[in-house]
Parts: structure tokens; sequence; C-alpha cells
């Protein structure tokens, strides 16, 4: 990129993103030096002006996307130069714009193009006529008097109908690659297009999910994101037809005033080939841009959503270093018990059978429970939601409460167990044990810390989203994979016990370096210092740069290496204790002398009052997790099935998911409820996410029980209650349906509507 581009880069990125000059250069020479977006938000305040991850994140993707368009641009200015048709005035244009969409339109008509009807009509020898009519030159002549000239049999002109159709075909090429025309086609159908939906042929009365979609129109610019993705589903699925219904008359009176010269003594022939134009070649066209759009945009929509949930469930309260028994419940197969220890570290396993079977099963089951909990000193019971939960929660309360025991008991979500059971990184860790075992062990680390259990697992496999299979996978996963490597840099991650999979999304380590990691500590021991990175084959000082920060050593030789101080700053930090009259671990040990530390003394040229307090911060509770505290939830002991549930039932419930139409609550009967946006609260709610978030703990109400398809309807308002209103379409007048004519049939019968005989089929 040249030195030019960069300026005029930068400039841009500043108006997209509202941020000073200053600010947006620094960001983008970190990006370009290789720092990571938690290692800039975190230890290069001073350079940004204290942008965050947002700012910093949306910088990066407009650079890759103006980066990508002169990349672009540089192409298509060399294949046109190539081909000798570069004007001072093209170039300009070229140079001016910011849109791919723009610039693939001024590219069209230089663009290589397949065989069309246009050019045909070429080889026929018919471009000179086109001109002629477009200019309306010929002394006066008629149409058909320039036409007559031009027929030959030879080439398939007969007449000169015929040869006014092929140079209709040819008019309506050029005036479709008009970048001015598509703009005028595209701005209108967005503006004032109806996104329409009926069933597919031979579907009209077949019974589906889709039914609400079988007479619906809505405005283009206007849908959400889920009702576009269950759009788009139901075609997928063959049960909908989709078409984009456009302002045509004004459209086509738009493009005649643009493309016809007032005073054209053809300006009525060249109206017909324009009208040919937009329904063959611009319509259909334009269609498919602005579908791609939508669906881009609903897109976006649904993986911010899906990311939002994903940031608050990795985020969730971890129970901490606790020996626990994990529980995988099963009915036929039994339940599979896994105990470990407050490491993680699995201890044993065994399979009951407590709720199949007479009472010795029972008996048995009670033993086995009892005796794992004694062996290994259990501290906490984490039981999967799935299968059996409730009663499985059941017989382990009841068996406690015999024995005298008092251990915690707690229901995980064991959404996406499965999922990390059969991957690698299971076989890895546990290659002797069955998949359910290796599910209860995943369970207990959950219990323990969930971020560090559901890294292993595949973010779209845990279902905390919408549609998420109808969404760009690359486009998702991109997301996705940016929130766990936010996540993870922001609670830190310990040196010594963490996974390779969580130590793959820590600042500048990448999954090479983080099984290297992992190998070098069980081959050399436990690290004792976080420099000791450096003698990690192929862990060179730029990756230590980025990731030491984000690492803890607990115990270690230095103190500083369990805080999220950098080592950057150690000598720093070293100097405050000195000037204090301290060692640096009496200056840990007793915080509250940092309240006699005077930072502007400590500023420098890179250095400044935000990395000074973050560092007094983190030495007043060195070692801290950012996450909030464990609070375990509990579900009412009569309340176990959905035929249990009554109307205005109170309950306590776990947010399991937010949409944009609500939120679905786990209430303990196997089968969420949905609390519909609209009775998320006693105000108008536009976002779910400004109300609730995924793992929260609420308390709603039962509006409604559909035993038959398992739907429960629920409500948080606490004044007076009303169910979730019926959506219902907006009614409209039934319309002949409109098809794009891709023949010459529509052009040809314009022409003999205009007094000319023409052959139809040429």
């Amino acid at each position: 990129m040249s030195e030019t581009t960069k300026s005029s880069t930068l400039k841009i990125l500043v108006e997209e993103t509202s941020l000073n000059i200053a600010q947006v250069k620094q960001t983008v020479a970190l990006l370009e030096e290789g720092a990571t977006v938690p290692f800039i938000a975190r230890y290069r305040k001073e350079a940004t002006g204290e942008l965050d991850e947002v700012q910093i994140r949306l910088i990066q993707e407009r650079l890759e996307y103006h980066k990508a368009l002169n990349d672009r641009r540089e192409t298509i200015l060399k294949s046109i130069e190539d081909q000798g048709k570069l004007s001072p005035e093209l170039r300009q244009k070229i140079e001016a714009t910011r849109q791919k969409t723009e610039l693939e339109d001024l590219y069209l008509p230089f663009k290589p193009k397949r065989r069309t009807k246009a050019s045909i009509a070429k080889e026929r020898g018919l471009e000179p006529l086109a001109e002629q009519l477009s200019a309306a030159r010929g002394n006066g002549a008629t149409a058909l008097q320039l036409a007559a000239p031009f027929i030959n049999p030879e080439l398939e002109v007969a007449t000169a109908e015929d040869a006014l159709l092929g140079a209709g075909h040819i008019l309506a090429e050029q005036f479709a690659d008009v970048a001015e025309a598509r703009a005028i086609v595209r701005e209108l159908t967005w503006q004032q297009g109806l996104f329409c939906s009926q069933p597919a042929r031979g579907k009209e009365e077949t019974v589906s999910k889709f039914e609400m979609y079988y007479d619906f129109s809505e405005p283009l610019r206007q849908i959400p994101s889920h009702r576009m993705l269950a759009m788009r589903r139901g075609e997928k699925e063959d049960v909908l037809r989709l078409r984009i219904e456009a302002p045509e008359e004004e459209i086509l009176s738009r493009l005649s005033s643009l493309l016809v010269a007032g005073e054209s003594r053809f300006a009525e022939l060249l109206r017909e080939f324009i009208a040919d134009a937009y329904k063959r070649l611009l319509a259909p066209s334009i269609e498919v841009d602005l579908r791609l759009q939508t669906k881009q945009a609903a897109d976006d929509a649904a993986i911010k959503v899906f990311a939002e949930n994903l940031r608050n469930l990795l985020l969730a309260a971890p129970a901490g270093s606790h020996k626990v028994l994990g529980i995988d419940p099963g009915l036929r197969t039994g339940s599979k018990l896994a105990a470990i220890d407050a490491t993680g570290r699995f201890l044993e396993h065994v399979t009951i059978y407590p709720h199949t079977g007479g009472g010795a099963k029972v008996e048995s089951a009670r033993r086995e429970l009892l005796r794992l909990i004694s062996a290994h000193a259990i501290e906490m019971v984490a039981i999967g939601n799935g299968t059996a939960g409730r009663e499985m929660d059941q017989f382990v309360r009841l068996c406690l409460k015999d024995a005298g025991v008092k251990v915690q008991v707690v229901m995980v979500s064991e959404a996406g167990a499965s999922i990390y059971s059969a991957s690698d990184i299971a076989r890895e860790e546990f290659p002797d044990l069955d998949l359910t075992v290796r599910g209860a062990i995943s369970i207990a680390r959950r219990l323990q810390d969930p971020l560090a259990e559901l890294v292993k697992v595949e973010p779209k496999s845990i279902g905390v989203g919408q549609y998420q299979h109808d969404v760009s996978q690359t486009a998702l996963k991109k997301s996705l994979d940016e929130v766990v490597e936010s996540c993870v840099n922001y609670v830190g991650a310990d040196l010594n016990t963490a996974s390779w999979a969580l130590l793959s999304f820590v600042s500048g380590i990448s999954e090479a370096l983080a099984k290297a990691i992992v190998l070098q500590r069980d081959q050399e021991g436990a690290f004792v210092r976080r420099d000791q990175l450096l003698k990690v084959p192929r862990f060179g000082k730029k990756a230590y740069e980025q990731a030491a920060g984000f690492m803890r050593i607990r115990k270690g030789e230095q103190p500083l290496d369990n805080t999220a101080v950098h080592p950057e700053r150690y000598k720093l930090v070293k100097q405050m204790a000195k000037d204090l009259g301290v060692t640096l671990p009496a200056l840990i040990a007793e915080p509250s002398r940092l309240d006699q530390i005077m930072l502007e003394q400590y500023i420098g040229p890179d250095i400044g009052l935000p990395t000074l307090r973050d560092i007094v911060t983190e030495l007043k509770k060195p070692g801290r997790d950012p996450r909030e505290s464990f609070v375990t939830a509990s579900f009412r002991a009569d309340v176990m099935e959905v035929k249990d549930l009554k109307e205005d039932m109170t309950l306590n419930g776990i947010v399991t998911n937010v949409a944009a139409f609500g939120a679905f609550v786990d209430i303990g009967v196997h089968q969420d409820g949905l609390v519909h946006v609209s009775q998320l609260a006693d105000r108008f709610v536009k976002d779910p996410n400004q109300v609730v978030k995924v793992g929260q703990q609420v308390q709603v109400r039962v509006l409604s029980i559909d035993l038959q398809r398992k739907r429960i309807g629920l409500t948080m308002r606490k004044g007076e209650q009303e169910k979730p209103p019926v959506q219902k379409e907006r009614p409209r007048k039934p319309q002949p349906e409109k098809k794009v004519d891709t023949s010459s049939t529509a052009m040809a019968d314009a022409l003999a509507k205009s007094g000319f005989r023409v052959k139809k089929g040429k």
C-alpha cells in the first residue's frame, strides 16, 4: 500500500469510526506490527487514547475492508488500462469510490462477459445501428429506414424489425451497465421495495412451521433478522418462494430521465429498450444484490446476538477450585459419575442405575454415590441438566439428606458436552474412557470454571444463538473466536493448569505454540516464572510481549507473575516499592500502602495515568478473578415435568438463550419456556439483551402451557399481566405474480405495439 493510499485510508477510517486521527493512526500501526486486540486494549492505552476492544475491532474490521477494496481497485484499474479504455474521468471515479458495490458497478461495462443476446447482435454487425438509435442520427429517417441497411439473411437478420430487435439488445445491455442506472434501481428498490413470501408451488396446503409466511410482505429495509433468516430457511427447504417487489413505474421513469435525451426522435423506442434492460437484466441482478445485502445484515444481527450470549455464558461465575463429582444423568444406559480433584484432574468413575430396575439397583446407586463422595472428599456435585437431570437432582439430594452429608448440589448446563466428548481434544485427554464418562468429567469441570472447559467446544455447538446454521459460517466463526479470545484474556489463564485449548486463545499464542507450552510443562515441570516461556521452542520475544501479561503463575518466584501487570512494567513497580521504603512482596501483602503513591511522578514518555491506575488496581487485588461471585439457583421441587405446570405459577429459572424476539428460560421441566420480548419488563423493550443475559437467574410466571407442542409461555412483568400478542401480518391485496421475462418476447411485443413486425424467437 502506497503512502498516499495509506493516508487516504486513515482519513476514511477517521470518518467511519468518528475517532481522532491520532487514535486511528496509532491503532493501525500497532495492528500492522502484529499486536492483538486484547493486548492493545489493555497495555497500549496511552497510544490509542484508551480505546476499548469494540472500538479497536471496528478499526481492524474497516481497515481490512479498505485493504481488500484497494487491492480490488488496483486490479480493476489495471484491467481497464490494459483494454485501453481508462479515461482520466473514469480513473477519478474508481479512485473516489469507497464501496465494493459501487466499484463493481463501474467495472461492469469493462468486465469480460459470457455470450449474451447483445454479443450475438454485435456479431451480426448491429452495433452501428444501436449507436445511431441512441444518438438519434440519420437525417430524419425512421427507425425502420435506419435498420434496413443492416438486413443480412446470412447473419440471421431477415428483416428490419430483426435488426431493431438486435440493436435493442445491445442498447439494453449498455443501459444495464451504466453505474448511475444501477444505483437508481438499487436505491429505489431498497427504499420502497417489499420482500414477499408465498408458498412454493404445490405447497399451498402444506402444514408447516412456515405457514405465517404463506402470504407475507414487509418493507425490504425493515425486516428483522430472525424473520429474514426464517424465510430463507423456508426457501432452502423448498417450502417458500421469495421475491422482491420493486416500484417498477418510478424506476422506469427515473431511468428514462437519465438515459434518454428529451429531444431524441426515438425516445419512445429507447424507453422500450430501457424497460427490457430493467426487466431482463437490471431487476434480477439488483434483486440478487439486495437479497445478499439483507442476508448479510440479518447474519450480522444474528451473529451479534450469538456473540453476546456466548460472552455471558463464558464469563459465568466459576465455583472455583473445589473437589467435584460430575454426573451425566441417563435412564436406560445409566448415569455416569466422575470425580475430579480441585485442579480438574480425573480421579475415578462409576455407572449407577437409580431410575431403572428395582430397589436393589437404587440401593446400589445410593452406596456408590456416597462412597465416591466420601473417598474423594467431594465438596460439590454437578449434575447435567439433560435427560433425567431433575430426577437425578432429587435422588442425590435425598441420599445426602438421609446420610447427613452436607455437599452442595448444582445443576449445570450440558450443552455441547456430547460434542466435547467425541472431540479430538477429549480423546487426547482421556483416550481410555468412554464418551459418556468424558461428558461427566466435562460437567464437573464446567462447575469449577465454565470458561476453561467451554473453550474446548466449538462455540456454535453450545446452542446459545438463533439460526446459527443459516448464517455465514465464516463470519460466525470469526466473531465467536473473537469473543472467546476476548473472554480468555479478560480473565487470564493459569500457565500451570490451563489446557492447550485455553492457551491457544491467549493473546499472541497459536494452537501449535499452546501445545508446545503444555509439552514443556509436562516434561520440565511447572513454570515458576513468566520469562521461562522464552525457553519454549519457537516462543519468541514478540509472542512473549503479547502473551505474558495474560498469563498467571500462582505461588511463583515473582509475585507480579500472578497479576495482570505486564513484565515490561516490573521495573516501575519495584521503583514504587522502593520509594515507599518496602520490598515488593511487602507492597503486595499490604496493598493499603499503594494509596500513598503519587501516580503523577511516574508518568513518562510511554506511560500515563491510565496504565498507572491499572497497575495499582492489580496490586490491590493480585490474582483476582474479574467474574462475578458464584451463586446457585434452585428449582421448585414439586415441578418436574411440563404437566406439573399451572398457569400463574411463579418459578425460579435460568436464562439459557436470548434471541431478538425474547428469552428462553430453564424452569426445570426439560423444556425451556419463552419470555416474549413484550413480557420481559413493564416497559417497552427493543433489545432483550438490555434486560436479560444468558446464565442470569430470573423469576418468571407461567402464562400459557401447550402440552401437545410442549410450548411454555412465561412473563417477567411485575404489573398486570397480558399474554404475548399473537403476531398478525398486514393484510395485502392479492396481486398477480410478476415474472421476469428472460427472453426477447417482452421487447418484441413492445416493438410490435409501436407498429413494427417482429419474428419472435430470434
